[in-house]
Parts: C-alpha cells; structure tokens; sequence
C-alpha cells in the first residue's frame, strides 16, 4: 500500500502521475492490492441498507475505483509506450485479472437490482438530462455485460472473457515483437537513390540507434515505411520493405496471429449468442449511432465502388508514366507510392519533397495550439515541473483565456524500442465536477523518426494531418465540460469518437496556419503562395488509394463479425472477402488481419473500424459549416461545435447533438464531395 502506484497523485495541478517514482516490479502486487480494493467499494454499494438512489449507488459508482484507474493509467503508458523487460510478461498476467474483476461487478446481482430499481423508479422523470442518460448507459451496459445470465452462463461468460483478454495481449505483443524484428538493413549508399536527405537522415539515425551507425535502417513501422515506398528508386528494396510491413505476425513463426484471430473470433461469436445476440457485430453496434451492421455496410457500399473506379483511374496514369519512363513492369502494391508520387508532380506539379522542408515537426505543433486557441480560447505554457516517463516526453499546462487552468497536454512524439508504432491519445485523467471541479489530463503518443541532433525534426504531410487528427482527440478530452467522469471526453459512441479529430484535420490545409507555421526549416521564409496553391489543388489526389486500403480493412472487419462461418481461417477469409468485394490487385488493405490491432488487441474497436467513415460523414458536412461562413476562425461558429457536438456526453445523444448543429441529418453528399468523388 505504500507503492507510489497506489498512492493518490500529488503536486502541482491538482496532482499529476509519479512516474518518477514508477517500480515496475511493483505492479503485480499493485495490481493484487488495487483490484481487491475496488471490490470492496463495490461490495460495500451493493450491500448497503438504504434504498437505492442515484446518490448512493450511481454516483457511489462514478466515484469507485480511483486507486486502481490511477494504476492502470500507469500501466497502460508501460505498456503502449514502455514495453521492455518485464511488462510483457506482466501484461499477460494482470489482463485476465482486470477482466475477471470486471466481470465481478456487471454479475454482482445485488448491485444490479439497486441499478434496476432507479432506471425504472419515477425519480427519473426528475432527473437532470445527464443524470438519466448516465443511469440508462449504466442500465444497459450492465445487461449487455450479462447481469440478466443464470449462474451458469454468468461463469461461462466469464471464461470467454478472461480467455479473451489474454488473446488480446498475445495478439498485442506479437505485433509490438514483428515491428521490432524485422528491419530492412541497407548496407550501399547507392541503393538510396531517390530518397530525400530528410528520410536518408532517418534511416542512418535508427540504425545508428540499433548499433549499426554503417548501414541505413527501415523499421517495420508505417513512418519509415510510407517515406521509404513514396521515393525509393530500387524496386527490389521497395518489395522487401512493403512484405516485411504487410506481412506483420503472418510469417507461420512464433509470433504469427492467425490462431489467436480464429480464436477471438470464435469467443466472440460465442459470448454474443449467450448474451441472446445474433453476432458479435449486432452485441458492439447496439450503443452507437449506426445500431445495426446492415446501416454501415450501407454507408460503407455507398462509398465503396466509387472509390474502386477513381483507383482504376490512379493506376491507369501510373502505369502511363511506368510504361513511359520503359520501367517495364506492371503496377504492384510496392510501387503504388512510388508511381503515385510521380502522377501527382506530372498533374499538378507538386512534388512533396518541395513540401517537407516546410513540415517542422515544432512549427507544426505551435500551429495546433495556435488553431485551439483561435477555436476554443486556449493557451499552452511548457512547464517543467511535473515528472515524465522518458526524456522525449514535455508537458503544457492548458489555461483559457482568463489564465485558468484547463488542464494539462503531455507529448511523447518519437519511436524507440518498446514503443507500439502508431499514434494515440491517452487520457490520464478525466474530467469530472461531482464534489469538485476535477481537470482532465491527455496526452498524444506519435512514432517521428529524430533527426540530426539539434536539427529540425521534418514530418510528412501524411504525418501532419496524423498530428493534428490527434491532438483533435486530446481536444475532445481537454474540452470536456461534465458532472461525471464516465461521461468526460471520448467516453461517446464509437462511431462518433472520431469526429472531433479528424475536424481537426482540417485546419492544418488552411492558408492561416500553411502561411503562419509551415516555414522552410533552413531560411525560415514561409511557404509560398504558388506551393500553397498547388497543395490546394491537388487535395483530393489520390483518395482512391486512401479510401480504398481504409474500406477494404472495414469491410473485412464487419464480415468477420458477421459471419456464419464457425471455424475461421482469418487468411484465407480475407483473401475470399477482397476477391468478394472487387479489390483492385494494385493495393492492401491498410491493416491486414494479422496485425489489425484496432480490432484483435481489445474489443473497442471491434465491428467498429467502419466508424471513421462514419465520423467523417459527420467531419465533412460541419466543415462545411466553417467553409460557408467564410473562415476556419469564426469565434460564433467554434461555441456552436462546442456547445452542440464537443459536449455531448451531459446533454445529448451525438445524432441530435450533430442535428443540431447541422439543421439537417446526415448524409454522403458532403463527405463524397470532400474525397472529388462523383455525388449521385
């Protein structure tokens, strides 16, 4: 009990994580210590004498826990952006525990009844709009989980779900080992043509950092992937690099995911027909705004065929310019990049090598700030006063504009050993104001190959509107404005969860922030009004790739979890599924099966990778709303997202939230438009 991981955070801003103080051969028995006393909590609301009332038993509840979500914040960070020595082994251990006391509190059947007699007692009519849409999302979270099962189904969903969570972490853990073992070496400096300084200066710092300063490296993650694939003269390399990424833990070796998928597969199929579901997709739709498989897959076939005709059209150019430049060959996935690059300079003259010098890494997140600050009012300060888990990682208090404190943003923005690839948002702390106004603390996680020592940092426009989807995530958290934690930040449907974000993708395309921050790293002059024009110009090239390798992953996703299917070979189900749907040869999916973590690591986003679609049908229509009114900046514009959309948690369902914002429902019009795709 006395282990700073147990203890409640100190320190400035209302308290902040000690991860200065962080044992990791503490969190075992942390764990034991923090799990047994949040049972506890619970038993104790469960076995109360007084009647049941919002009071004692769902703010009771709102209230539990702390120690062990403080523990679990702790870990999560070790094992997302820390995952060396003896967290693996750890992660496989506590998975199952934190399932199985989970399943503790949605089987506890006293504590449920206290639940059922509130959601049907006449004291809801009296309630606040938070308060029932807090006891009804308790409600039905709780029979989802099973609390309506017999004993006996009870335990055997609890076997499902302890199994489960251990599948997730092997799953997890055998992805995070493919990306570190398997690194395409380059030993000639010959077989670099092609490649910009920027991307040649990264390759030699990552094998410099795995002790072959000789050699130049491409890491099996998507930033030193995409960079090498886009301007890679050596077609051979292009290949390795490209199997090596795609093939991630489907090499039939230790690490190969493809039992584990069938597996979780067949579990979940298994727990959603205990719990009086058809399929596992029907059981993870239900609380969201589609509810139904059959309402994405409609969203998602809307979009689908005319994203395959506009990738008919790309490769058409690309194998033009192949054929031209007599490169003899037929246009494969390792060359689509490549080609890709070439038709967009031949088209619109744009050649992103031109860009890059302008996408500081630094400026970039300045910009962001900049643009919160116009948006919603707020100020970032880098303090220096709180501990941070490794050296890379810098903190900004967040203050409104009358110098109060919002909250605070943590940065962990470069790859290392024991890092998952990707980028991510953390939330530490929620925001809550149940006896005290409680701020919230968020963080971005990206994988940005460092540079020379003391020289700029320089990211691809891909990258780019990666940060800035990001950081639209911890803007989601840092504008959370509610009474209840499990209502603050992300804590919204699914398929909404993405909207704030990829909103904020937006803003970096803008002429005030392109003329403001993107700045050429060695003159400092901003970029130019002919490169901005041509950047505006060829916004919507290539959406057929980039809509395409997005879709085929969702798709694939939704038929897994639909599908009748008892024993599921996951390769050959994919194959079979793509040949289904018409997936052009020349491209992946974006996240084959082997390795889509969004889906096989945890069950969030599970049936739900459709959701970014979703989202941006929304993301679309309310751009349009700024591009209406003229600026990205408009002050009265910002308050209505942030009033009707960003705060949806207390107040309203998100499809009324966007209705009214919008004046309309939703529809494609807007977001085919947004992709230069034919509207019908």
């Amino acid at each position: 009990m006395n282990s700073p991981l147990l203890q409640k955070w100190t320190g400035p801003y209302g308290g902040v994580p000690p991860w200065n103080l962080v044992r990791t051969d503490e969190f075992q028995s942390a764990f034991d210590i923090a799990i047994a006393a949040a049972q506890e909590e619970i038993e104790t609301i469960a076995n109360q004498s007084e009647p049941p009332t919002f009071e004692n038993t769902i703010v009771a509840l709102e209230k539990s826990g702390d120690m062990l979500d403080r523990l679990e914040t702790q870990f999560d960070v070790h094992s997302s952006n820390l995952n060396l020595g003896p967290i693996p082994d750890i992660e496989r251990s506590v998975a199952p525990q934190l399932s199985a006391y989970r399943d503790t509190i949605y089987q506890n059947a006293k504590l449920f009844k206290r639940i059922e007699t509130i959601f049907e007692s006449d004291a809801m009519d009296s309630f606040t709009v938070a308060q029932k849409r807090l006891v009804d999302d308790l409600y039905k979270t709780f029979v989802r989980q099973g609390a309506k099962l017999n004993q006996s189904d009870k335990a055997k969903l609890s076997q499902i779900n302890t199994r489960l969570a251990r599948l997730f972490t092997d799953f997890s853990q055998n992805v995070l080992e493919d990306e570190k073992g398997f690194v395409t070496w380059v030993d000639n400096e010959a077989d670099l043509a092609g490649l910009p300084n920027s991307v040649k200066t990264a390759m030699k710092s990552a094998a410099t950092n795995r002790g072959k300063p000789d050699q130049w490296a491409v890491t099996n993650t998507r930033s030193s992937m995409d960079p090498f694939l886009t301007y890679s003269d050596n077609r051979a390399l292009r290949e390795t690099v490209w199997r090596n990424y795609y093939n991630r833990c489907d090499n039939g070796d230790k690490h190969d995911n493809n039992a584990i998928i069938s597996e979780i597969l067949s579990l979940r199929d298994a727990r959603a027909k205990l719990l009086g579901y058809k399929n596992h997709a029907q059981w993870r739709l239900e609380p969201t705004m589609a509810k139904t498989p059959a309402a994405t897959m409609e969203l998602m076939m809307k979009v689908w065929p005319k994203a395959v005709a506009r990738v008919k059209e790309e490769v058409t150019d690309m194998q033009a310019i192949a054929d031209q430049e007599g490169a003899n060959i037929k246009i494969a996935p390792w060359d689509y990049r490549y080609y890709a690059e070439k038709v967009r300079k031949a088209k619109y003259d744009l050649d992103f090598n031109e860009v890059k010098p302008y996408m500081q890494l630094e400026k970039l997140r300045e910009a962001m700030m900049w643009a919160a600050g116009q948006l919603y009012g707020m100020q970032f300060t880098l303090v220096t006063d709180v501990p941070v888990f490794h050296p890379d990682v810098r903190v900004w208090r967040v203050d409104d504009k009358e110098g109060n404190r919002i909250g605070l943003w943590y940065f962990d923005p470069f790859a290392r050993e024991g890092k998952r690839s990707g980028a991510w948002m953390n939330a530490y702390r929620l925001q809550e104001n149940i006896d005290k106004p409680i701020t919230p603390i968020v963080s971005n996680n990206s994988n940005f190959i460092k540079g020379v020592e003391g020289q700029p940092v320089l990211i691809s426009w891909d990258d780019a509107v990666t940060l800035f989807h990001e950081f639209g995530h911890a803007l989601h958290g840092l504008n959370s404005n509610v009474n209840y934690p499990s209502q603050a930040g992300t804590n919204v449907a699914r398929d909404y969860v993405e909207f704030p974000s990829q909103l904020m993708e937006h803003w970096l395309d803008t002429p005030e922030v392109l003329s403001k921050y993107c700045v050429h790293y060695q003159t400092g002059q901003s970029m130019p009004a002919e490169l901005l024009e041509k950047i505006k110009k060829a916004s919507k090239f290539n959406q057929g790739f980039d809509t395409v390798e997005y879709l085929a992953s969702a798709i694939v996703d939704m038929k897994l979890h639909t599908t009748e299917q008892e024993k599921i070979d996951p390769d050959k189900f994919e194959r079979d599924t793509l040949v289904e749907i018409g997936m052009p040869e020349e491209l992946p999916m974006r996240h084959r099966t082997p390795h889509f973590a969004h889906i096989f690591s945890s069950d969030s986003y599970s049936a739900g990778y459709y959701s970014y679609l979703w989202s941006d049908a929304l993301t679309a229509d309310a751009a349009e709303v700024f591009e209406e009114a003229g600026t990205f900046y408009d002050p009265d514009i910002a308050k209505r997202l942030h009033d009707d959309v960003m705060s949806v948690g207390d107040t309203i369902d998100p499809e009324e939230g966007f209705r009214r914002f919008r004046g309309r429902d939703v529809d494609t019009s807007a977001l085919l438009r947004k992709r230069g795709f034919p509207v019908d």
